[in-house]
């Protein structure tokens, strides 16, 4: 039986062609994931170790827990203890390590690095270890800085050249004094690090006197463990927590693998996917050459092999083609590894030298992937083809489905449909999103497989409804309608893998469109603002930015809004500073009772906060603030919260006394013409043209919200049509096998009259016909759960709305159609080319 597998493998290399590219891809996507995250995993976590070659204890502040209505502060580290540790027994040095963000531009203006990774730091002294300097020397004073040479080399600096910095809104100048290198992650990652000396990166960082972290050097012969003990016996209880270097190298390693996870997790379900969809052209595959060969193995039958010899020949061939599948995919997977990375390096999305991994785990997953999955999609067919009785094949009277078989997959089919559609119509109900995931997510399996199982039934009404466009194209309409419906299984599984990959693009689309115009219309309809004025990676803003832009020719009113925490009730609740005055000029938001009326001990709350505390307008409430003090408040307002603007709102000039560093989320601008170019000019400029701070209308706002749907939707896209390319083979595959199967009708076809161009044009239709049928469930499918995943997104987003994006619809219809025709292309040739006389003495 093993020889008779191997046999009809190579018999039919041409057919089971497609099997192995749709199984490969998949496979090929699986492996070169696991190859891609590995290798920039390990190279991350190399060079994030190097980093702590000079740290074997860090002390860091221990954070502060909010009790009571006390409001938590974390310890600070201070001159005091970077004195204890050094003199710690074991202790061979420490230093004091204070860092922040500090934006760098380049000699065009342009911000270096990739936002969040834009670091600033201190150098210690005169020659910090942690930072060698490759040229020039250590920054003194408030004027110098020295540059990572990554950093140095993309924006075309050198020593003694004055660079354009910000920390918190104000532009700096400081004089280049230094290169260094450095094993940093973040600048590997193409971030940024700047140094300052400690006094000035203290002051500038808003950390006078204190340090975020100390690095505690052993000496010689003292361990990492006997030197933490050390230091823990000396520093202040309560105020210090120490780690060795060694588990700083771990905990970062994990950090590494734990963010590259989710990038893995990621891929790999779009992996899964155009495997589910690879699933069927197997089964399609193995259907057909069974039942081609159905004759051959009723004979075997009769001549004494059982159904298991059977059904294991088939599973033979199974593993022949999944095990080669799953070579040329792995071996295309290290390639798409190898290119990826390639390619992160050529957008400059930086990242340390290290080897390709290709790891044991990716080899034995790649392997077994492609085998299990294809052996276990040929299981059913070989199944099937063994329980055919040998005169039963021999008559050929085994085609036709029984009644009760098509009774019972219907049912199974509307059981689990409704089940799925029960699950999702219960999740729309429920008030928690997160909670409301799980049932979601079971509804839509199981509605997917539902109406996968229902195909079969619904193939005929769907194209009978196609009848009288076909009806256009003549004899060769008439025979694609009937060829369509002759097999519905076989176009059920076609139509089906079409579907799936319709099905996510479509609900990925209605949700994603939605929420980005639920955004725009909060952002329209909260802010009467011309221009809100914030860092570019959304770090808080110096106190100084709102009073110049105050200032500004044409602007008419500007306000602040920062968030500092308190105790409320024994709560621990955020509280919303703002210019009184001018807030609402420059807000629009709903009054649910009250007046908007913030100033003095009059506050403003947003509903959800006022329900959690039982408030209404004139109640009274006592808050205490970070430092301790309280403050007596009365609600003068209810106003409807939303994602950009909640909690509890009061002037600035009662909250900025208590908080330590005052620092505003954004500055709202209003101006005496409105938005324009020069309006926009004068800002800018007055911000000393900045580029770390974004000045932004409601236009730019709803850009920038736009540009991030629409790279989130192609890099969706580009990973969904793995599965379309998939499906394009299933169709390719299903047509060519289709065709052998009707030589002899169509050698008959042709000799009673019908042209090679009619006998192309049948081919064609029929392909367009189960395409668009694919097509449409699809996008049903699609339709229903974007608005199902909507009304999840709904409770936390009050003006989500569904909108149904005719325009791309129509567009993943096309695209069906498109495929349809494409993969009808070489089968209708084979079919036209077929030797009419040949065809027809054909069995």
């Amino acid at each position: 039986m093993f020889r008779t597998a191997m046999r009809s493998v190579l018999a039919h290399k041409a057919r089971l062609l497609m099997t192995v590219l749709a199984v490969m891809l998949g496979v090929a996507f699986v492996s070169g994931t696991l190859v891609f995250t590995n290798t920039i995993s390990d190279a991350f976590q190399k060079s994030s170790a190097k980093g702590f070659d000079q740290v074997d204890v860090a002390v860091t502040p221990k954070s502060g827990t909010s009790r009571g209505d006390q409001v938590g502060r974390d310890a600070q580290l201070t001159q005091a203890t970077l004195d204890r540790a050094a003199q710690a027994p074991g202790a061979a040095s420490a230093i004091g390590v204070v860092s922040g963000f500090a934006a760098v531009a380049d000699k065009d203006g342009k911000l270096v690095g990739s936002g969040f990774s834009t670091q600033g730091a201190n150098y210690w002294g005169d020659k910090d270890p942690r930072y060698p300097l490759e040229s020039g020397r250590a920054p003194h004073g408030a004027g110098e800085v020295v540059l990572d040479a990554q950093t140095a080399k993309r924006a075309g600096y050198k020593v003694g050249d004055t660079v354009r910095m910000s920390i918190d809104g104000p532009v700096l100048t400081p004089t280049v004094t230094g290169i260094f290198s450095t094993d940093d992650g973040n600048v590997a990652a193409g971030g940024s690090l700047a140094l300052f000396d400690t006094a000035t990166a203290q002051r500038l960082l808003h950390k006078q006197g204190s340090y975020d972290e100390i690095d505690v050097k052993a000496a010689a012969g003292t361990g990492q463990g006997a030197l933490r003990s050390a230091l823990d016996k000396v520093l202040p209880k309560g105020q210090a927590e120490t780690t060795t270097g060694k588990q700083l190298a771990d905990d970062q390693a994990e950090q590494i693998s734990s963010s590259m996870s989710s990038m893995k997790s990621t891929l790999l379900v779009f992996a899964g996917i155009a495997l589910f969809v690879g699933v069927f052209i197997i089964t399609n595959t193995f259907t057909m050459l069974v039942a081609q060969r159905t004759k051959e193995l009723a004979l075997m039958r009769a001549v004494g092999a059982s159904r298991r010899q059977v059904t294991r020949s088939v599973l033979a061939e199974a593993f022949l083609v999944g095990a080669v599948a799953a070579v040329a995919g792995l071996a295309a997977g290290v390639g798409i590894g190898a290119g990826l990375r390639s390619l992160m390096g050529a957008t400059d999305a930086q990242i340390p030298d290290g080897p390709l991994v290709v790891s044991p785990g990716t080899v034995v997953t790649s392997l077994v992937v492609g085998v299990v999955i294809t052996m276990l999609a040929a299981w059913l067919p070989g199944r099937r083809a063994a329980k055919i009785p040998p005169v039963a094949a021999m008559s050929s009277v085994h085609a036709t489905a029984t009644t009760r078989s098509l009774v019972v997959r219907n049912t199974i089919g509307a059981l689990f449909s409704a089940a799925g559609v029960a699950c999702s119509l219960y999740a729309t109900t429920m008030s928690d999103g997160t909670s409301a995931q799980t049932p979601l997510g079971l509804g839509a399996g199981l509605l997917v497989i539902g109406v996968f199982v229902l195909t079969p039934l619904l193939s005929r009404p769907v194209i009978a409804a196609a009848g009288p466009v076909l009806r256009v194209f003549g004899i060769s309409g008439k025979l694609a309608r009937q060829n369509a419906v002759r097999n519905p299984r076989r176009t059920a599984a076609t139509a089906s893998a079409l579907m799936i990959g319709l099905t996510l693009i479509t609900g990925m689309t209605v949700v994603a469109g939605s929420a980005q115009q639920a955004i725009d219309k909060m952002a329209s309809s909260a802010l009467k603002a011309d221009y809100v004025v914030s860092m570019a990676n959304r770090n808080p803003l110096s106190p100084e930015v709102a009073g110049k832009l105050a200032k500004v020719d044409g602007v008419t009113a500007t306000s602040g809004l920062s968030s500092e925490p308190s105790r409320v009730d024994g709560k621990t609740e955020f509280l919303t500073g703002v210019d009184g005055a001018t807030i609402g000029a420059l807000t629009d938001l709903r009054v649910e009772s009250g007046a908007f009326r913030v100033g003095g001990r009059d506050v403003v709350v947003d509903d959800k906060t006022a329900k959690d505390h039982g408030w209404h307008t004139g109640s009274a409430f006592t808050t205490h603030f970070e430092d301790g003090k309280r403050q007596r408040l009365t609600v003068a307002g209810v106003y409807e919260g939303n994602d950009m603007m909640r909690g509890i709102m009061l002037d600035s000039a009662v909250l900025t006394p208590h908080v330590a560093h005052p620092a505003d989320l954004q500055v709202m601008v209003k101006t005496d013409g409105g938005t324009s170019g020069a309006a926009k000019d004068r800002i800018e400029k007055a911000l000393g043209d900045n580029p770390a701070v974004l000045v932004q209308d409601k236009q730019d706002i709803s850009n920038a919200i736009s540009k991030m749907f629409t790279l989130m939707l192609n890099m969706l896209y580009g990973l969904l049509a793995m599965a379309v390319i998939v499906a394009v083979l299933g169709v390719i595959n299903t047509l060519a096998m289709s065709v052998f199967e009707r030589s002899q009708e169509i050698g008959m076809l042709r000799a009673i009259g019908l042209d090679r161009k009619g006998v192309k044009r049948m081919v064609r239709l029929e392909s367009l016909v189960i395409s668009l049928f694919g097509g449409v469930l699809g996008v049903g499918l699609g339709v229903f759960f974007g608005w199902a995943a909507g009304r999840l997104l709904a409770t936390s987003l009050s003006t989500y709305e569904l909108v149904l994006p005719w325009g791309r619809i129509g567009v993943f219809l096309a695209l069906a159609a498109v495929v349809g025709i494409l993969a009808a292309l070489w089968p209708a040739r084979r079919a036209a080319r077929l030797n009419m006389l040949a065809a027809i003495k054909s069995e």
